[in-house]
């Protein structure tokens, strides 16, 4: 199983990914699942992948080589290093899932395998803002919006209610990148599935360029911090709310209280239909 997460902000942009590759219960690895392709000073983009690792690993091979023809014939073909938008570039990777999957689809499908991969592709070239995209199997794509500003594929459950209750598009660089930890820490709690060590970039507005890489293993002075912080924190926050009272003794928040709606159903048994 996978959890990657990548953020859009005004800010920048933030992407998270674990390594951890298991195929049954004693069969784990480690293989890194985000790939940062970057020409200084002309564009910077991150793609983060879920789902068949084989898949996945050869449409990043394809990815650095394939072409897709544009309306025009006598264009040259668009690839992710001369694209002028993003919305080109993610569609050349588009056009590479679809030559990995016509390629192996069918193999894989006698074999009682899905074509099974989900990625998250984002990044800013020169002349355009930073855009980012979720990317589906059959190679189509949506892209992040305000209201939307995040994508997650894998084990996305555990780490998704910490990302709707802090990020929004002003969120601080740092303060999402912290976010983006904590709910890797949560799937990392909830799901053994998912593990370290984590991948971590974080890109600024127009810079095209980031030296703010980091690979996090279980030694990793601020994530083991943060772990125990949030896991002492939360703690206190959940003692410091007070039991439910059924009586509505000495509180001000009772639980029981007059319903504007009916009670829950309940069938009380008679001792007589006991015997039958």
């Amino acid at each position: 199983m996978t959890y990657c997460v990548a953020i859009k902000l005004n800010a920048g942009l933030v992407f998270l990914s674990d390594s951890r590759t298991n195929a049954g219960l004693d069969q784990i690895s480690t293989f890194r699942k985000m790939i940062v392709y970057e020409k200084p000073n002309d564009r910077f983009m991150v793609l983060l992948s879920a789902g068949n690792l084989s898949i996945s690993q050869s449409i990043r091979e394809i990815l650095q080589v394939e072409k897709l023809k544009d309306h025009d014939e006598d264009a040259d073909p668009i690839t992710i290093w001369n694209a002028k938008s993003m919305f080109d570039a993610t569609r050349v990777l588009g056009a590479a899932i679809r030559h990995v999957y016509e390629r192996d689809a069918a193999a894989l499908k006698l074999a009682g395998v899905d074509f099974n991969v989900s990625l998250v592709f984002g990044g800013q070239i020169k002349g355009e803002g930073m855009r980012l995209f979720q990317v589906y199997s059959a190679g189509n794509f949506i892209e992040a919006t305000p209201e939307t500003p995040y994508f997650q594929v894998g084990e996305s459950k555990y780490g998704k209610p910490v990302l709707d209750r802090v990020i929004t598009p002003t969120t601080p660089l740092d303060e999402a990148a912290k976010c983006a930890l904590v709910s890797m820490d949560s799937t990392l709690k909830s799901n053994l599935s998912v593990g370290l060590p984590l991948d971590m970039v974080v890109y600024e507005v127009d810079k095209f360029q980031t030296d703010k890489v980091v690979c996090i293993d279980e030694h990793n002075p601020y994530f083991r911090m943060m772990h125990n912080s949030w896991g002492m924190k939360l703690r206190e926050v959940f003692d410091s709310i007070e039991d439910p009272t059924w009586d509505g003794g000495n509180t001000e928040v009772p639980l029981m209280q007059s319903a504007k709606r009916s009670l829950p159903l309940k069938k009380i048994t008679t001792p007589q239909e006991k015997l039958i």
